[in-house]
């Protein structure tokens, strides 16, 4: 299933994708969800007035760019659709459904007696999880150039992970540790997939992790001595 010049080749013949058998959202499990285009400039909708004088259930929205640097004046127009609190704008990206990887999940839960009139949003359970974005081009993909692909698949990049995934989709995929974010834990949140990553699959992707975050890994580790046999036999 794998080139010999890519990261999965190091740990074989052990599989880098298994069987998630009981379907848990569990670290390095393989799962589909909603993942913004966090790249664009959002959006936010602005009620400035109504359908209807007599109806709070509707309203006109305008449509406008979202920036820091620009905070949005609330506004006096109260919608009961959209109820906002104090210091609180809506914000719109564009999203894709994209196949993700679970980093960390397992949180301990917060004893209820702690949150007891606490808004549900203050503890609500979210796992980390990292998006995987098709790598091959096709006429409605525009994908990413076959140098770049290399060059990610010999691990140059902390940030970048080439794979093939063991779902339905695009033949070649990069996984995005550089957009790693939380997706709560909602059964409408996401869908679970049959797979997940090996034990010692996901000990490279916390390697990866580890250089992402801390600019670099130990000589004894598998990413250094991989990246060492891609520099002898490709002078990378």
């Amino acid at each position: 299933m794998y080139p010999e010049d890519c990261i999965q080749s190091i740990i074989q013949p052990t599989d880098w994708w298994v069987k998630n058998e009981e379907r848990k959202l569990c670290r390095g499990a393989l799962i589909v969800a909603f993942a913004p285009h966090v790249d664009q400039v959002p959006y936010t909708f602005e009620p400035v007035g109504r359908t209807h004088a007599d109806q709070h259930d509707t309203a006109i929205l305008r449509v406008a760019p979202l920036s820091v640097k620009q905070p949005r004046k609330q506004t006096d127009l109260p919608v009961a659709a959209m109820p906002l609190f104090s210091g609180e704008v809506w914000a719109a990206y564009r999203a894709k459904k994209r196949p993700c990887l679970v980093i960390g999940s397992n949180n301990p839960a917060v004893d209820r007696a702690l949150t007891r009139g606490m808004a549900n949003r203050s503890t609500a359970p979210t796992v980390l999880a990292a998006p995987y974005y098709g790598a091959d081009r096709n006429g409605n993909r525009a994908g990413y150039k076959p140098e770049f692909i290399e060059r990610v698949r010999h691990c140059e990049y902390p940030q970048f992970i080439w794979d093939r995934l063991p779902i339905s989709g695009s033949a070649e995929s990069i996984l995005r540790l550089d957009h790693l974010q939380p997706i709560g834990t909602h059964k409408n949140s996401y869908d679970m997939s049959e797979y997940r990553l090996s034990n010692s699959a996901l000990e490279i992707v916390d390697e990866l992790v580890h250089w992402l975050l801390h600019g670099g890994v130990s000589t004894d580790s598998l990413i250094a001595k991989y990246r060492n046999e891609i520099e002898e036999t490709f002078g990378a």
